[in-house]
């Protein structure tokens, strides 16, 4: 059997058991026969009466071989290794194995996802993969600064809860009251049959948040020096943070399903990191539905802080918008890559991006430096330093209370899972990234709506 094209494994056990009914029924010639044709095409030849247990043995072993690591590892570099823990970093480890890797980077942020890492970040040739782009495909931060003082967040403060409370809706599922007209809904949704089918879900979530971390608050922005347009000092301004909503995560798991039927032969640690080829139907598909579902997400974020500056009656002075959970097209090295950076920011040389902390330490206007190690990325955020199951088992609202007064913010609606607890020290995270970005400004939050207490996050 080895001679014919068997290879050492349990399709061979199987053959000899199977070797003898089939020589009885066919012949001793007839069975060798069909056998060495099983040997060079085990495909044809799954569902056999005699052989097709045979078969289907010789395909999974070959695919399971078939899947060949590169010679050593891609490199990958980590910020803020110290506050990172194994699971992550093993996650990123696990990317770098892929044939299709380039590059890595870990952001200080990093803590476990689902195939690569929150905060990790992967360049690859010629692929897409999902799960590295990430469910909420295109969450993005949105801020924006009115011509008002910032004190007046406590002098209006009654006034800035009633609009966040009457122009902002949170949850999983949650929908408009009455449909909101964009431009992004008459584009064309039919290009995909996923994408066309969360059409409608799409006209009637467009402009809302989704749960989890996803929030709208006010607070202060200052500005230690004339930057974005405006003089130094303390504003007014409002920072939103969500995504493509129940639309995004339709096609992340069309998507993300289809890479990993169309990759068996990945082992299990590997199995959530299976690709997509962008020079195949399913790759461009994927391609363009991200796209568009970065314009949604976009426009979700532009009916909020339109509607808010509406209620408020004053005009935005200055804006800052960047996404994270995309895959870019990037020249790094000298060569055209995807860059993949979940739960990352881009942070090339003077982009514009924002970093928050959590819902009662600062988040941060940055302009990225454009670090090549980095593959020109920043964390998105503080990370998370305690799982959601764990934060909702140790901690309680008592424990909360506190550290809200301290902070003077107003908490008008969130999950416990999204306690300032839950989250590392964003100082730290900032200290770690100091070489990626440099801080332009600083928000604090004051008034906070998050989904209520019991959605599931979409994150």
């Amino acid at each position: 059997m080895l001679e014919i094209g068997f290879e050492q494994g349990p399709a061979i056990g199987l053959a000899v058991q199977a070797w003898g009914g089939a020589k009885m029924r066919l012949g001793k010639e007839a069975a060798w026969a069909k056998l060495q044709a099983l040997a060079r095409e085990p495909e044809k030849w799954v569902g056999d009466e005699h052989f097709g247990p045979v078969a289907e043995a010789l395909v999974a072993f070959r695919r399971v071989r078939a899947f060949t690591e590169r010679d050593k590892p891609a490199e990958f570099r980590v910020w803020g290794a110290e506050g990172i823990d194994g699971n992550a970093m093993g996650q990123m480890s696990a990317a770098v194995r892929l044939p299709v890797a380039v590059r890595g980077a870990l952001m200080p942020d990093a803590h476990m996802g689902y195939g690569l890492p929150i905060g990790g970040v992967l360049a690859t040739k010629d692929v897409v993969i999902p799960y590295a782009v990430g469910v909420d495909i295109a969450c993005r931060m949105r801020l924006s600064v009115f011509g008002l003082e910032g004190k007046q967040v406590e002098k209006q403060a009654a006034r800035l809860e009633k609009i966040l409370q009457r122009e902002t809706v949170f949850g999983t599922g949650e929908r408009q009251a009455k449909a909101t007209e964009h431009e992004v809904l008459e584009e064309d949704w039919s290009f995909s049959p996923v994408v066309n089918r969360v059409h409608e879900k799409a006209k009637g979530q467009i402009g809302t948040s989704g749960s989890g971390n996803h929030f709208v608050e006010w607070g202060t922005l200052t500005l230690d020096k004339p930057e974005l347009g405006l003089q130094a000092g303390e504003y007014l301004a409002l920072l939103s943070h969500s995504g493509s909503r129940g639309p995004g995560a339709g096609v992340a798991d069309f998507f993300c399903k289809l890479a990993m039927q169309l990759h068996p032969e990945l082992p299990a640690d590997l199995r959530r990191l299976a690709w997509l080829d962008l020079a195949k139907d399913e790759g461009r598909e994927y391609w363009a539905a991200m796209e568009l579902m970065g314009r949604f997400a976009s426009a979700n974020h532009a009916i909020i802080h339109r509607k808010i500056e509406r209620e408020l009656g004053e005009k935005v002075l200055a804006s800052v918008e960047n996404h994270h959970n995309f895959a870019w097209k990037e020249v790094h090295d000298g060569q055209e890559v995807v860059v993949h950076r979940k739960g990352a920011t881009p942070a090339g040389a003077g982009v514009l991006g924002v970093i928050p902390g959590s819902m009662a330490t600062p988040g941060f206007v940055v302009r990225g430096k454009g670090v090549a190690a980095s593959l020109d990325s920043a964390s998105h955020g503080a990370g998370r330093a305690m799982s959601r199951t764990a934060a909702k088992e140790k901690l309680r609202w008592g424990h909360v209370k506190g550290t809200l007064a301290e902070a003077r913010v107003k908490l008008l609606s969130a999950g416990i899972d999204e306690a300032p607890q839950a989250y590392k020290d964003i100082h730290s995270v900032m200290a770690a990234q100091a070489d990626l970005v440099e801080v332009v400004a600083r928000f604090d939050p004051r008034i906070v709506r998050m989904a209520d207490a019991g959605e599931a996050p979409e994150d």
